[in-house]
This record gives C-alpha cells, structure tokens and sequence, in this order.
C-alpha cells in the first residue's frame, strides 16, 4: 500500500522536483494529469469481428478506404489509452522496471500522434497516413521483449493472476491496433494496384477468407524440417519428425493466416523439440502427429507427439506455461531468459511473434551478412503469445500431458467469425 501511494503522490510532483528526489528514473514515469488521456480512455473500444472486417473490406473503394483510414486513425488512441491507464495503475515499483518505463513511452508518444493527426479525406492524404502506421508499427518491435523483460523482473511484486490479466490485457491489445493498422495498409495496397492485377478472392486485407487448415500445418512442418541442423537437440545427424495429418483435410474457413501460422509453427516447434531430446539415441524419431477436425461451428486442431510430456518440478499445471509469473513458471527469471529479453529488447528486430521473423533468421542474407543467420534467443513468450492468438476472436488452447510419453495440445478456433474482439477494457 505505501508503494502505491508513493506511485500516486509521485505523480503530482513537477518534473524538476521528481528527478531530484528519484535520479534515474526515466521521465516516461512521471504521470501527469492528462485530461487527454483521460477524455479517451473514457471512451470505449468499438470492437469488430473478422466477418464485419471481410464485409467492409470485400467492396473496398476510395470512399470506404477514407472511412477506414478515419476508423483507425479515431479507434488506436482509444486503445492505446486504457493500456496507458493500466500501466498508470501498476506499483511504482513495477513502473520504473527496466522495460516497461520503455513502453510506456512508446505508448505515451503513439496515443499523442494519433490524437493529434488531421482527418483524412484523400487518397493522397491516405497514402502519408498509411506510412505514419507502418512507422508506429516499426517502432513498436520491441514492445514485446520489452514488457516481457519488466513484466519478468516485477513478478515478486504482483499477485500471479494480477500479473497475467495485465500481460493478457496488453498483448491482446497490441495484436488488435496491430491487426486495425495492418489490415488497412494491406487495403489500401489493393486499391492501389486494382488496375494492375485483379484482387485474390482468397485475401480481404489481412484475412484469408478460404484459409486451408492442412496447407498451413504443411507449412510449418517444411520450415521445421528445413531448419539448419543442430539447432535443437543434441543428435543433429537424425532427421527431424515426420508430422502426419488426418481428419477433415479439405476444411477451410476465414481466419487471419499470420495467427493462425504462428500457433500451429509454435506448437509443432515445441513437439519437434520435445521429441528430440526425449529420443536422444533414435535413428528415425517418432511421428507427430496433427488431427483437423471442423463442426458447424469450430475448426479444432490436436497435436500430438511423443516427447515425454511437460514433466517439470517448475511447473504444477499446463496451463501455467502461459503466465508470466515466476510463481507459476519459474523459467521466467532464470538469467538465460532475461539476457535473452534484454538482447531481443535492443535488437534492430524487436520481436513481432510471427513466423516469418523466426525464419529470416536461419539464413545469411544473399550480402553474406551473417549476422542474419543469428536465430532469435528462446525467450519463452511462443506457448503465451500462441494462446492469446488463439483466444483473440474467442477460441481457445489447452495442453494435456500424459507424463512420460507425450503431450496433446488442443486448439479450437470460430468457424463463423462472428466472435468479437476478445479486448479487456
């Protein structure tokens, strides 16, 4: 209670005062009473599903490209706004952390651009609006390493299930401004090039409308297959699992690719891991294997391998690989991870969570910059940001462990898209 009444106390202070009685502390932290802030996270979030994302986007014209552009520009700050609140509740302690004073910065500065950018009301005009976005959105890489980093190091200063409703409400968040900003890029993209090629009928901005379940489990199982050899597990000679797939092979539905890809590449990741290291001697390991069933209203998606299931003295349920408290996954504060956080933090890359970051780095570029061929750290955030990919529209991800065999991980994800938005406000 005295941490957080120094917090608020702090926050009255003038910044002259508040950097001679706390040196060092970044001027990111010094909260003053904004009524800006406050005038938009009085707001609610207007919250959309992928089928009103499709329809909208389907008949995409100049006038419906200017309203969406003057919907994204509007409805970002407002979602940024109830994050900058959440962050402004947290302990003193947790908001001077090394990482999140980052990231509140950020965001203070994005909600100030947005709030302050003009109504669009041209091509022209959208077209600056759209590189001010990709801007924003590269500036942003390293929120997720960041926050990670201070969410990690003040665990011992907030209650689990406090910790992991804050990370959920941030993440989740960040996916949604990212999903608004990028779907209108990709738009507008389109009605730029309308003249030169006719649209895909499969593509409405970020969102397959015809996504095939099967293709993408292939997918992933290439890139894992393909990887360069000793990158897991220490026998580099055998080849990796085969992955074998059954079920409703021709399902398709609407859905956005990148989460979708990056569940399935994160959780074949980790049984491809897990069965190497639990057949240490094998010369063929054994199957994967990945199991596609659809009904009226879900597709559902079961991995299962042969890895030895999640047997760990550091971890009491599955479903505590998703928090971010060391209380309930004590991975989270080894010094391995933390460096690994600081490195990714101050990378040039950041970290996006998509698979096609993952995968750039396996190679040196065409220049012969090896340095590209430098894989991202683990860092433990792929099962985390899988399960909030999942849950986003409303699916959802379980893990079962049969201890000494194998693990099955459950995906479910809406059929119909008519789920909305899955933002805490």
């Amino acid at each position: 209670m005295a941490q957080l009444h120094h917090a608020v106390a702090s926050r009255a202070l003038p910044a002259p005062l508040q950097q001679a009685l706390f040196p060092g502390v970044s001027s990111a932290v010094h909260f003053y009473q904004n009524k800006q802030l406050e005038a938009y996270a009085a707001k609610p979030a207007t919250r959309l599903t992928l089928r009103q994302l499709v329809f909208f986007g389907k008949s995409m014209n100049e006038d419906r490209l200017i309203k969406s552009a003057n919907y994204v520009r509007t409805e970002l700050p407002i979602r940024i706004a109830h994050r900058l609140r959440d962050m402004q509740a947290l302990p003193y302690a947790v908001v001077t952390q090394e990482g999140v004073d980052t990231v509140y910065e950020l965001y203070r500065s994005a909600f100030d651009k947005f709030r302050r950018y003009p109504q669009i009301t041209t091509l022209a005009e959208n077209d600056a609006f759209c590189e001010f976005l990709r801007r924003i959105l590269t500036e942003h890489k390293s929120v997720i390493p960041n926050l990670s980093l201070g969410m990690s190091l003040s665990s011992p200063y907030l209650q689990p299930d406090r910790l992991d409703s804050f990370m959920r409400r941030m993440l989740v968040s960040r996916i949604s401004r990212r999903v608004l900003a990028e779907h209108h890029i990709v738009l507008t993209q389109s009605v730029r090039e309308r003249d030169e090629s006719s649209p895909s009928r499969d593509n409405v901005g970020v969102i397959c409308t015809h996504l095939k379940v099967k293709d993408c489990i292939q997918k992933c199982t290439r890139y894992l297959q393909d990887r360069p050899r000793g990158m897991e597990g220490s026998n580099s000679k055998v080849s990796w699992s085969q992955v074998l797939i059954d079920g409703h092979l021709d399902i398709k539905f609407a859905y956005i690719r990148e989460h979708l890809e990056y569940i399935i590449y994160e959780l074949l990741k980790n049984s491809f891991r897990a069965t190497r290291m639990k057949h240490p001697h094998a010369q063929t390991l054994p199957p994967i294997r990945a199991t596609v069933v659809a009904s009226d209203v879900d597709v559902c998606i079961r991995i299962s391998d042969q890895g030895g299931g999640l047997v760990s003295p550091n971890i009491k349920s599955p479903s505590d690989l998703f928090s971010f408290s060391h209380l309930r996954n004590a991975s989270r504060l080894t010094d391995a991870r933390l460096g690994a956080l600081r490195t990714a933090s101050s990378s040039d890359r950041g970290l996006t969570a998509t698979v096609s970051e993952q995968i750039r780095g396996w190679y040196p570029k065409p220049t012969g910059d090896m340095h590209a061929a430098t894989p991202h750290p683990r860092i433990g955030i792929g099962l985390p940001m899988s399960n909030i990919y999942a849950t986003y529209f409303g699916g959802s991800l379980e893990m079962v462990s049969m201890d000494g065999y194998g693990t099955d991980v459950f995906v479910r994800l809406p059929k119909l898209g008519t789920n909305l938005e899955g933002i805490e406000l």
